[in-house]
């Protein structure tokens, strides 16, 4: 197609990054939804769990429309990362009231990063192809919903419920930190001939700082 940008014009670092954070947040999410229902489980409250699911689900619709509200957008990194950990204390909660509170924090955060992460991708994207970076963002977000309950219930088992909430935070940090390093401006790798020790110059001599 005529005017089509090759796929390495843009699927690069930033790109790759937003994609890492897209499959972390989806982890965290789906990660949640197990270690409530295990929680609950191992309190005999299980019956309880669409009442906490509900909860989180209503506070990221909050967090959304509070999110909309802000003048410029926060990085996705550090969403994501608040994200996770804000999940993590969550497995300190004993009771399905306490639970609600717990999760209600993290919840405030979930929409944000799911929006910060869609917008990402259509920055980055050229117009002509962001059919096919929306198309690898939702495959990286259902891999991390596919991967997320899976890795949640080996934490479970291994340890106690509240292990459950852990590995879904501490996935999200690793997906944080793992898309805030590769999203970093690389230094350039050498200086302009025309540069001095007082900054860069200019094409009409004078020094841009």
């Amino acid at each position: 197609m005529a005017g089509r940008p090759r796929r390495r014009e843009w699927l690069g670092r930033g790109m790759i990054a937003v994609l890492v954070m897209a499959f972390g947040t989806t982890m965290v999410l789906s990660g949640t939804d197990l270690a409530i229902v295990a929680t609950l489980e191992e309190s005999g409250q299980v019956s309880w769990a669409a009442v906490v699911v509900a909860v989180y689900g209503v506070a990221s619709i909050v967090g959304g429309l509070a999110y909309g509200l802000l003048p410029r957008p926060l990085p996705t990194w550090l969403l994501l990362g608040l994200l996770g950990l804000a999940t993590v204390p969550a497995g300190l909660a004993h009771g399905w009231p306490w639970l609600c509170a717990a999760v209600a924090g993290a919840g405030l955060l979930a929409a944000p990063t799911l929006s910060a992460v869609a917008d990402a991708v259509s920055r980055l994207a050229p117009a002509s192809v962001r059919g096919e970076a929306t198309g690898l963002q939702s495959s990286a977000q259902n891999a991390g919903f596919a991967l997320g309950s899976p890795i949640t219930g080996v934490a479970i088992s291994a340890s106690l419920p509240a292990g459950g909430f852990a590995a879904a935070g501490l996935a999200g940090l690793a997906a944080a930190l793992t898309g805030y390093l590769l999203s970093r401006p690389s230094p350039a790798r050498t200086r302009s001939p025309l540069s001095d020790r007082s900054g860069v110059l200019s094409a009409s001599g004078r020094s841009v700082r």
